[in-house]
């Protein structure tokens, strides 16, 4: 009689150990081109900018990349930010943004 392995459970909470050490790096990236002026709308060109001068990696610029062009207020570019990591399930490595 073979015995099966049986697997550990991979529901439940999320351990430190699984995030990236760029989680919250996009939550960074958000608040600095916010910083100067809350209000303001930026352009998708704002945000690469911004990321590239805080040299995010590969996987965070990609999702910088994904995000559509126009211009956004804070709100609404954080929208787009969230639905690009949960798209790629990479909330839970990289953190979302408020």
């Amino acid at each position: 009689m073979q015995l099966m392995k049986t697997s550990s459970n991979t529901r439940g909470p999320i351990r430190p150990s699984s995030r990236s050490d760029e989680y919250g790096e996009l939550q960074r990236l958000v608040d600095e081109v916010y910083r100067v002026n809350p209000s303001k709308s930026v352009s998708k060109v704002d945000v690469v900018v911004e990321a590239e001068v805080l040299d995010l990696g590969d996987e965070l610029m990609e999702v910088v990349d994904l995000i559509p062009a126009g211009s956004y207020r804070r709100a609404r570019l954080c929208d787009q930010i969230n639905s690009v990591v949960t798209a790629h399930g990479w909330a839970f490595v990289y953190g979302t943004v408020e």
